[in-house]
């Protein structure tokens, strides 16, 4: 017996599936491109500021860290998918920003990197 399956049905099969788990430990290795300037130890900052507890902290504000003007007014929270935006490419979430990284191109590792931020308090 022959089956056809149209692109509705396939469409339909690949919306069901789950999406790739994160992975916090995979996210901690990829985070050591961010170690030279982000520490994870609260109140310890680098170059860049500590990334202890930044989910759900307010963009822009944390404690004793010099942030570019354009980080200070951006407004609203580090939620998951704002540090997806802005770990794809952060000169294109916050125009004047400081940070010189280019970012994260692959999607799942964002997301693995994000799952480890999850876990700093």
């Amino acid at each position: 017996m022959k089956t056809t399956m149209t692109m509705a049905a396939l469409a339909a099969i690949a919306a069901a599936a789950p999406a790739a788990a994160q992975d916090a430990q995979v996210g901690e290795k990829a985070f050591v491109q961010c170690k030279a300037c982000h520490s994870v130890v609260a109140g310890q900052n680098r170059v860049g500021p500590s990334l202890a507890g930044v989910v759900g902290r307010k963009i822009g504000t944390y404690d004793k860290f010099a942030y570019s003007a354009a980080m200070k007014t951006k407004g609203g929270v580090w939620t998951e998918a704002n540090l997806d935006s802005y770990l794809t490419k952060p000169q294109a979430y916050v125009k004047g920003t400081k940070m010189a990284f280019a970012g994260i191109p692959d999607a799942k590792k964002r997301k693995d990197v994000i799952a480890y931020l999850k876990t700093l308090k």
